[in-house]
């Protein structure tokens, strides 16, 4: 199956209150299952979220012929997800009206121990399951 990547980071206040409160907020079940649900609907196939101190970093594997900007300005219109945005923003070092695309920011992949293709990080990272 191929599919693509994409990298993403945002930062949190550097409060540990709130930091544990954001863990919280996105812990098995807290989650409201419109917003899984908006980005099932957009082709994001998968996602996971990492945190480091005060720092998220985010994997999003997509459908392979996802369209990155469309597929963003889709899923901020899609139920209760403006919502969620103006409620997780208290935990991030951000404003209450930026969506999801533009709190959460593309990275550039510098290293891929197989490494055989460039690319634009806002094209994703064709990949391939085996």
């Amino acid at each position: 199956m191929k599919f693509k990547r994409y990298c993403k980071t945002l930062l949190l206040e550097d409060n540990p209150e709130l930091i544990e409160a954001y863990k919280d907020v996105h812990a098995p079940g807290s989650p409201w299952p419109e917003i899984a649900r908006g980005m099932k609907e957009v082709g994001i196939l998968d996602m996971e979220i990492y945190i480091h101190e005060n720092r998220l970093f985010m994997i999003m594997d997509t459908v392979a012929d996802f369209d990155h900007d469309l597929a963003m300005k889709e899923l901020a219109g899609k139920p209760r997800q403006s919502e969620w945005e103006a409620f997780v923003s208290r935990f991030q070092v951000t404003n209450k009206e930026a969506s999801a695309n533009e709190k959460w920011m593309l990275m550039e992949r510098i290293y891929e121990l197989d490494q055989s293709a460039e690319y634009e990080a806002i094209d994703g990272q064709q990949k391939q399951t085996k």
